[in-house]
């Protein structure tokens, strides 16, 4: 073999898994897709490589996935780090009761508490200072004191670095010269927050502690090799492990080459991962034997956004982190159903690529433009509008396939996603958005794209390679394993058969941490 360990992917479940092998003394080989970025090279401009295209990724690898399916479109990360580049920093545990079914028994919040604990202090995870609250803090904490929730008000863990002695009331507070660079403690050089709010667009002052600054550098220092732009194609058992295929994505063309590994960790995400195991199950042939259940039990995690319009309060979305605080109704005391909302934010080049129109994509994205531009008139973009966020616990029975589309002979991931029986959670995080606008003096907007055509768009896609007992129930088993392959495993949000209702990074981090400790001592 000419590894110990492939590990595909390098979001959470990859980077983590790969660090902690490689710190174990394994041989490991880290292979994704994307590039390597920094505060140098990120996508600024509407002309910049933004997206990343699955139809010439060698020509259009962007750090931005986004994927449109009938009535659902789902964002990724494509990047060295992977999601961790383009999500909120929200690292926060799933509440117990979303262990309490369709996991295997192995799996409950007292088996990952541990992990969830390594997860946060390896991650340097930090509250805002109570002297740095933001204007949208502060909206929310008044919404839920006005609405009799004001218990219900929490700030959430956000894996930020911040400067405690940093404040709005100094003089021009939200210059970079204003962050303090330091050393890690994983020695890679970082910023503080000074509160610029592009934190899904790439932290400009380094402050944001992305995987690419911490588990990712950590694996790289313990020997582990890291080859962006690596687009796996296929894994194939052979004597001894597993053959990796792959296409290098290099000066415009595909170079194709493998390698070889006793131990193979897919980790391209939830629709990557259940993509390549799909396409090595049903084309390649690979994989022949992979569990039928696979593509089954998929969710959004109930994800939504309302905006809201003050137009006599600056709300200021586009400063600070992007979310810092959420108000918990996980109990299911409102309409039975399980969510928690959030105080969005929104990156502060969003409201010129609105005014240019350069974010239109579609009927879609002119619904959107045109109801942002409708909300933005007379005022500077954005400073008056509230982003209420928030997820929930959805049906979580969307079902990818692989498709060919018309006109194509080349199978297609493809979303079957029935909003039916999700429309409850759906509506009872709407509802309280609206609850909570009304109270606090703000006029919101249901997006069209759900009044109107009932799409959702989610940034934390979960299943596809769930979890289960068997691979009756399931594709992988509690160990992340994939049934009928030994050594064969999955560690990233395809693994997680449910939706949590909270941000899910920390819990795939956490899973990624145990998987990692029971690979160390059984795949042998």
């Amino acid at each position: 073999m000419d590894f110990d360990v492939v590990v595909i992917g390098s979001g959470f479940g990859g980077a983590i898994s790969a660090c902690r092998l490689a710190e174990a003394g394994y041989k490991v080989l880290v292979l994704e897709r994307g590039r390597r970025w920094d505060k140098h090279s990120y996508p600024r401009k509407p002309g910049d490589m933004w997206l990343w295209s699955h139809d010439a990724p060698e020509k259009c690898h962007g750090w931005l996935d986004l994927r449109v399916f009938p009535h659902m479109s789902v964002a990724a990360g494509a990047a060295v780090g992977g999601g961790s580049l383009i999500y909120a920093n929200i690292s926060c545990e799933a509440p117990p009761s979303a262990f309490e079914n369709q996991w295997p028994p192995e799996i409950t919040y007292n088996e990952l508490k541990p992990h969830y604990d390594t997860v946060a202090k390896f991650m340097n995870v930090q509250k805002v200072p109570a002297n740095q609250w933001t204007e949208r803090m502060r909206l929310m904490k008044e919404g839920a004191e006005k609405i009799g929730a004001g218990d219900r008000f929490r700030q959430v863990d956000l894996a930020v670095s911040f400067d405690k002695d940093w404040t709005y009331a100094q003089t021009d507070p939200h210059n970079e010269n204003k962050s303090n660079r330091f050393i890690n403690a994983q020695g890679v050089e970082q910023g503080t927050c000074v509160h610029l709010g592009n934190c899904d667009i790439g932290c400009d002052v380094d402050a944001k502690n992305t995987l690419d600054r911490n588990y990712i550098p950590w694996a790289e220092k313990h020997g582990a090799q890291m080859r962006a732009l690596h687009l796996v194609t296929n894994v194939e058992p052979v004597a001894g492990g597993y053959k990796v295929s792959y296409d290098q994505l290099k000066d415009g063309t595909r170079v194709a080459g493998s390698q070889t590994a006793r131990i193979v960790v897919i980790a391209a995400g939830s629709l990557g991962s259940t993509e390549l195991l799909l396409r090595c199950r049903e084309i390649t042939r690979g994989l022949p034997d992979v569990s039928p259940f696979l593509g089954r039990n998929w969710s959004s995690n109930g994800d939504f956004l309302t905006p809201a319009l003050y137009s006599h309060r600056d709300v200021s979305p586009s400063r600070g982190p992007t979310i810092t605080c959420a108000i918990d109704f996980l109990d299911r005391s409102v309409a039975g159903q399980s969510f928690w909302v959030q105080d969005g934010g929104l990156p502060n080049l969003l409201g010129d690529f609105v005014n240019s129109g350069d974010l239109s994509s579609g009927a879609t994205g002119k619904l959107i433009i045109e109801a942002l531009k409708h909300m933005l008139h007379d005022v500077e973009p954005f400073r008056n509008v509230m982003p209420w966020f928030g997820q929930g616990v959805d049906a979580g029975n969307g079902v990818l396939r692989l498709k060919k589309p018309l006109l194509s002979n080349t199978p297609a991931l493809h979303l079957d996603w029935d909003v039916t029986d999700s429309r409850p959670a759906v509506e009872a995080l709407v509802d309280m958005h609206l609850k909570l606008s009304h109270a606090t003096g703000g006029l919101p907007v249901v997006p069209p794209t759900w009044s109107l055509l009932q799409d959702l768009v989610t940034p934390h896609p979960l299943g596809g390679c769930n979890m289960g007992s068997s691979r009756d129930t399931g594709v992988v088993n509690h160990a992340g394993e994939v049934f009928g392959y030994k050594n064969l495993y999955v560690c990233d949000g395809a693994v997680v058969p449910r939706a949590v209702g909270v941000n899910p990074s920390r819990t795939i981090g956490a899973i990624a941490e145990r998987t990692a400790q029971i690979i160390k001592t059984e795949a042998r």
